[in-house]
């Protein structure tokens, strides 16, 4: 049998799920045996590949990069997960829907600078109306509630996944699992 390709992609949020991914520890070993890590922020890909197995999403959709990105991962992965509540809500990030775009850029680029009172228009890509999550803008198949999920949901929901065991995902979080 060979080994399924899984991708985490990291959007608007704080990376607190992938840390949770790697508080798997050394269960990662044992996922290590069915899965290749293809794409992810804590691997040195930089593109994308053709198509993976499994993709795994933190964060919010913020921008038209995020947006860009979120659809290219699902036109190019069989199985995408939500991974944590900014990815399923938009949870902390959509903290800034009440006040727009244009208020908090003046905010951390005008207000609170001290040198250089200027908005970047190369490095910061345009952030769009409303933060949103990633279901919002394509098809979802699994939910991994949290804030972030914890390690053990992780390792229950990817074993399950790639072995083709059955899934319950609310037995999982309903004890903080």
């Amino acid at each position: 049998m060979s080994k399924l390709k899984v991708a985490t992609v990291w959007l608007d949020g704080c990376s607190g799920c992938h840390m949770s991914f790697l508080d798997m520890d050394e269960r990662l070993l044992e996922l290590a045996k069915l899965v290749d890590v293809v794409y992810s922020p804590i691997v040195d890909a930089k593109v994308f590949p053709d198509m993976v197995d499994i993709a795994l999403v933190e964060g919010a959709v913020a921008s038209v990069d995020d947006e860009a990105k979120i659809k290219k991962v699902r036109a190019h992965s069989k199985m995408l997960i939500a991974m944590g509540d900014c990815a399923i809500t938009g949870n902390v990030p959509s903290m800034r829907n009440p006040f727009g775009p244009d208020a908090i850029l003046n905010r951390a680029y005008i207000e609170n600078a001290s040198l250089q009172q200027q908005i970047p228009c190369v490095v910061v890509p345009k952030l769009l109306k409303v933060v949103r999550p990633i279901h919002e803008f394509v098809t979802v198949d699994v939910f991994l509630p949290g804030c972030p999920p914890s390690a053990e949901t992780f390792h229950a929901a990817l074993t399950a996944l790639v072995t083709g065991a059955p899934l319950d995902i609310s037995a999982l979080t309903r004890f903080g699992a």
